[in-house]
């Protein structure tokens, strides 16, 4: 069995009452990188997504610890990603103040640990000021882990990343445990891969086929049918003899792509491609465009969405399937006049009467943008991660949690004996 998929399930926040968080301090590492706009936050998904996990700890009377990261400060203090307006928002969602102090380790930030009341929040400052974090650092975990009894990683969205906050600090804590949002996101992820419905369809789409080769390999083993759009298609286009013009192509891949079709023969697999594609000029809104027939693509022209006969053989697939996992958009979806084949996948994935489970921040955003974010089955909140859980590859915010549960399952059973 895959470390991904171990015992961690066994023992989650969920599993702690009162009895055990009523006055402990316990750290939870979120994930609140949320989009920022001038006027504060403009997308506070991943803030709703950590409530379950706050208010179960609120309810049972823990001292609530929140650490996460904000974009890509590189060591450094950078004001304009500080937390606060996160904890505003925060403090919106849950009806109460949310606590900050200026920094998230060192006697200040401890003193204010030390302060909290049963039921009160404290929001540390961004993790990422300080280099240790990214680093793995084992001073700076430390640091952390004063401030805590329990730790709780509740962070899907960064659990394939070996930092201090998310793969180190775990050792250094009475108990360690998944939060309420990992649990789910493990388990919905973890069910596609073990035991699907089937037909199993997956759905892959974006820009290049280098970022997701790893995870077509490993699913063409379990899926029933592979459909390939977006950027990454163009490669197999090309591999397959195509002309592709002016479109988005990985040349250094062409080999790599048809060893991909190859498999997919040889395990009896359908693998699918576009069969027509919307077309433009330039990489433009509003570029001249039109639709081809064909999936190729002439000179001075590069293919900028699945085309409307592709689009609609998708849709009657994905309505059909036992089971669906789609990750990336499959046209340049972020302009509106090659949003159509993107719109036609989410749509049949909210149709989908089977277990369907998106991952990415692009697919996430184009069921937000439709409306249909609340009629799939799991909307996960890590692409990155959710695509190296697809893979079959350890995440390190998982496989701490599991090293915890060992140590003290071994602990216990000393005891007992």
């Amino acid at each position: 069995m895959s470390t991904n998929r171990a015992d961690h399930r066994r023992v989650s926040v969920a599993d702690l009452g009162r009895a055990e968080l009523a006055g402990r301090r316990v750290f939870v590492r979120v994930d609140f990188n949320v989009p920022l706009d001038p006027d504060g936050i403009a997308d506070d998904t991943r803030i709703r997504a950590a409530l379950p996990t706050v208010r179960h700890l609120v309810k049972n009377s823990a001292r609530v610890i929140l650490a996460s990261h904000l974009g890509r400060p590189k060591g450094k203090v950078v004001a304009e990603l500080s937390l606060a307006p996160v904890a505003r928002r925060l403090g919106e969602l849950v009806g109460r103040p949310v606590i900050t102090v200026g920094d998230c380790v060192g006697p200040r930030v401890e003193a204010a640990v030390e302060a909290l009341k049963p039921g009160d929040i404290l929001l540390l400052e961004n993790l990422r000021f300080h280099p240790g974090e990214e680093a793995g650092d084992e001073g700076f975990a430390q640091a952390l882990a004063r401030l805590a009894d329990i730790y709780v990683n509740d962070a899907f969205g960064a659990a394939h990343r070996a930092h201090a906050s998310t793969a180190v600090m775990a050792r250094f804590v009475e108990r360690a445990v998944a939060g309420l949002l990992m649990k789910a996101e493990l388990e919905n992820l973890g069910r596609l891969l073990d035991d699907p419905a089937r037909p199993f369809v997956t759905v892959l789409g974006g820009a290049k086929v280098s970022d997701k080769l790893g995870v077509i390999r490993h699913l063409l083993e379990r899926v029933d049918t592979l459909i390939l759009g977006g950027g990454m298609a163009n490669t197999f286009l090309l591999a397959q003899g195509r002309a592709m013009g002016d479109s988005l192509v990985e040349p250094d891949l062409v080999k790599e792509a048809l060893a991909v079709l190859g498999e997919a023969e040889t395990l009896g697999k359908e693998l699918l491609l576009p069969v027509d594609l919307v077309v433009a000029r330039d990489f433009s809104a509003d570029a001249e465009r039109r639709v081809e027939g064909r999936p190729e693509v002439t000179d001075g022209w590069r293919a900028m969405d699945i085309g409307p006969r592709s689009a609609e053989r998708f849709g009657d697939i994905i309505r059909r399937a036992g089971s669906v996992f789609w990750n990336g958009p499959v046209g340049v979806f972020e302009f509106e006049p090659f949003m159509a084949g993107t719109e036609a996948v989410a749509r049949a994935v909210a149709d989908c009467p089977g277990m369907t489970v998106v991952g990415g921040g692009d697919s996430a955003a184009a069921l937000a943008r439709l409306g249909l974010a609340d009629r799939v089955t799991h909307l996960s909140t890590g692409g990155g991660a959710s695509l190296e859980f697809m893979e079959g590859r350890t995440l390190p915010g998982v496989a701490c949690l599991e090293r915890a549960a060992d140590v003290r399952e071994g602990a216990r059973q000393t005891e007992e004996s």
